[in-house]
């Protein structure tokens, strides 16, 4: 089932996400609406707060960037209650966009290697250690858990050029191809 991405101006897009257990109601299922709803927007990445649950789980699938031809070699995997364990490496800007604050894309700074520690969708705990543009996926995704958005990272010109966008975001004055709950 395709599910609704909240939109800037969204209160649960800035609310620090909650840890889940096991026995969170009907979450196989939340989770396939999930892949759903990120595939039907051509995402590569969607997080529990984006689709209105502040809730520490996200979704990532970077397959489709290696099948693009970008040089990555891709996964797919469910996030749950991840935490970052170290950043380090190299700090390296790339441009980034978000489902929820559509047509605005912004140079992100951030480091090019991240090791996390998150559960998976059967509840088996992973230490992991990612580079390159996944790290740059994990990073963006786990941010939505934290309460923050890209736009935090972007600097003040920037920032200032994109006010009027985001508030026509906010008001629900933008055209997507996918439906979104507006503030």
């Amino acid at each position: 089932m395709l599910l609704p991405i909240y939109a800037y101006g969204q209160p649960v897009l800035r609310k620090k996400a909650e840890e889940i257990t096991p026995d969170y109601p009907e979450l196989s299922q939340f989770i396939a609406n999930m892949w759903e709803t990120m595939y039907h927007a051509e995402g590569v990445g969607l997080a529990a707060p984006q689709v209105g649950r502040a809730i520490r789980l996200f979704v990532i699938d970077t397959v489709q960037l290696e099948e693009k031809g970008k040089d990555v070699v891709g996964f797919k995997k469910v996030f749950i209650n991840a935490q970052k364990v170290e950043e380090k490496g190299k700090i390296w800007a790339y441009e980034e966009g978000c489902l929820s604050i559509p047509d605005i894309r912004g140079d992100v700074d951030r480091l090019d290697t991240l090791t996390l520690r998150y559960m998976d969708e059967n509840f088996e705990e992973h230490t992991e250690t990612f580079n390159g543009i996944n790290a740059r996926v994990i990073q963006h995704e786990y941010d939505h858990t934290e309460g923050i958005l890209f736009l935090e990272y972007l600097k003040p010109v920037k920032k200032a050029m994109i006010r009027g966008r985001l508030e026509n975001i906010r008001k629900g004055k933008v055209k997507v191809d996918y439906k979104m709950k507006f503030a």
